[in-house]
């Protein structure tokens, strides 16, 4: 395969899109991205996603690209040309080119960089057996508000799960859950849906705020607050949520076989109702 990538203007072929190796994006990891899911051909949650992605580049002091106010264009463009019915466009912003140095440049002209990635996300294996997860020290930095690029350790994270024969890990610091790996983390008591609450602990994640809205127009009840491993182990389900996952169970903690170890019914229609709404709101 030889998609068409974007790269600071210029749409190319995968194999001729090149980037300096004084990017700080590549030496510092001094970059934000964000990821917009594909489903049936049209973008899901774009504004979100954008809102977030100007807010991490306000934190980071880090300037928007000159061709920031194209962004839907260009997400549309190389859905198009890629062919892309069901998968991601990925977009990465760094601070740009320049010589190594701790103290970040003022005047470097940002790097965009954006492909697309097809994958199944109705028909993931996943949403339909359940994910097994085990616990892990969160050892991130502390701003996991920003979504940088920043991501050696929850991939280390993944691996260690991997490595037990799971499928992913939730990170635990101070005796509490904050988030998984690449994903918001809930479990459901007594029909109850329970996550932790915003800050700069986890990541503000656009398919939370929409899951947890349908949530409570569904009359569910939403509790924002810590938990730790031990209730999620005796929850009655468990899910998690994100751009590329939609909403997928848990049915395993640590070892502990959650509802049965079979998907709870609570994730089930969250999964449903958000299905249902992005396919009328893609763009």
């Amino acid at each position: 395969m030889n998609r068409t990538v974007y790269l600071n203007g210029e749409y190319l072929p995968e194999d001729e899109a090149k980037v300096s190796i004084f990017d700080r994006g590549f030496l510092m990891a001094d970059a934000v991205y964000e990821v917009v899911s594909v489903l049936d051909g049209k973008l899901l949650e774009f504004s979100g996603h954008i809102k977030r992605l100007e807010r991490s580049l306000g934190e980071l002091d880090m300037a928007k690209p000159k061709n920031f106010d194209n962004l839907l264009d260009i997400h549309r463009t190389l859905v198009a040309r890629n062919n892309v019915q069901e998968g991601g466009v990925y977009l990465q912003i760094t601070r740009g080119v320049a010589d190594r140095d701790f103290v970040y440049p003022k005047d470097a002209e940002p790097t965009l960089v954006m492909f697309t990635q097809e994958r199944p996300i109705i028909e993931s294996p996943a949403a339909k057996t359940g994910m097994r997860i085990i616990s892990t020290e969160d050892l991130r930095w502390g701003r996991r508000d920003i979504k940088t690029v920043q991501l050696l350790y929850p991939s280390m994270a993944k691996m260690m799960a991997k490595a037990a024969g799971v499928d992913d890990a939730w990170l635990v610091e101070d005796g509490f859950v904050t988030e998984g790996t690449s994903n918001n983390a809930y479990i459901v008591k007594d029909g109850k849906i329970i996550t932790r609450s915003l800050s700069h602990d986890i990541l503000h994640g656009i398919t939370r705020a929409s899951v947890l809205r349908y949530a409570a127009e569904a009359q569910m009840i939403v509790e924002e607050r810590n938990f730790t491993i031990e209730e999620a182990q005796s929850a009655d389900e468990a899910f998690i949520t994100s751009a590329s996952a939609f909403v997928t169970p848990v049915i395993e903690v640590d070892g502990a076989k959650l509802g049965g170890g079979t998907p709870g019914p609570v994730a089930g229609r969250l999964r449903e109702i958000y299905i249902e709404e992005s396919r009328k709101a893609g763009i």
